[in-house]
């Protein structure tokens, strides 16, 4: 038997050790490509186009009947804190503007505000937003007013379909209307990467490289909306709570009272 030299022993086993090495190397990198798939485990729709993807979390959002809506939207020149829960036949939230909040309830096409004793005053004294006073300012009416402010205060007021503000804020309180409104982008679509929101992996996709609104998708679970920034800088909203129930009924007779003035518009 002829004896293995010590160098060619050494030769051999570092042979070995670069063969072990390679082999080693390319299953780490084999792992390392499926770790770095950003659509591995989700639902899929990363790998679709914009256009797709705004399709399918559009019928993802009308496949169930409550969400609860979260941020600001711009209307008109005003914005809107919204905090709202909504199913098809209405919802239940709050609406602040102008420094001034109230809460907000749809039954099916009955819609009420509730708020305190400041917010009724603000809309009953005349008084602008500069402070200005209006007309019956020093002739007793304050006192009036301010009477009139207490008993609507924390009672839910009725407002009539023919008040400015029903058609203001009825869409406030409507799933359908709201999502309808708001889900689409405008402009050339786009997909402009993977994200989180609330923990959650999302694809988001964009109109006109963001001028035209961005929307996280969810990749977990169904292809829900999640957050979304408005065109023009239009208000910033995130969606949670899909398919999660909650009650809605009429508020009871004793704390419902009807307004026969007109409502603040904000």
């Amino acid at each position: 038997m002829t004896p293995i030299s010590p160098g060619r022993s050494r030769t051999a086993m570092l042979a070995s050790a670069v063969c072990v090495l390679l082999v080693t190397g390319m299953a780490l990198t084999g792992c390392s490509s499926e770790e770095e798939d950003p659509n591995k485990g989700t639902n899929g729709v990363g790998k679709l186009s914009a256009a797709e993807i705004q399709n399918r979390t559009r019928t993802a959002a009308k496949s169930v009947d409550t969400v609860r809506l979260h941020g600001n939207v711009v209307t008109s020149g005003r914005t809107y804190t919204l905090d709202m829960r909504l199913k098809p036949e209405g919802g239940i939230g709050s609406v602040t503007a102008e420094g001034r909040t109230f809460r907000l309830l749809k039954v099916d096409d009955e819609l009420f505000l509730k708020a305190d004793a400041k917010f009724w005053g603000q809309a009953n004294d005349g008084t602008g937003e500069d402070g200005a006073q209006g007309e019956g300012e020093g002739d007793g009416g304050g006192a009036s007013d301010a009477a009139a402010a207490g008993k609507l205060a924390e009672k839910y007021v009725k407002v009539p379909e023919g008040d400015p503000s029903y058609k203001k804020f009825i869409g406030f309180a409507d799933k359908d209307v709201l999502l309808n409104s708001l889900l689409p982008l405008h402009g050339t679509l786009a997909t402009d990467g993977h994200h989180e929101q609330g923990g959650v992996r999302t694809i988001r996709i964009t109109g006109d490289e963001g001028s035209g609104g961005t929307l996280d998708v969810s990749l977990e679970g169904k292809p829900y909306p999640l957050r979304l920034v408005r065109a023009g800088k239009a208000g910033t909203l995130t969606f949670s709570a899909w398919g999660a129930d909650f009650a809605l009924e009429q508020p009871a007779e004793d704390e419902t009272l009807d307004y026969e003035g007109q409502l603040p518009t904000s």
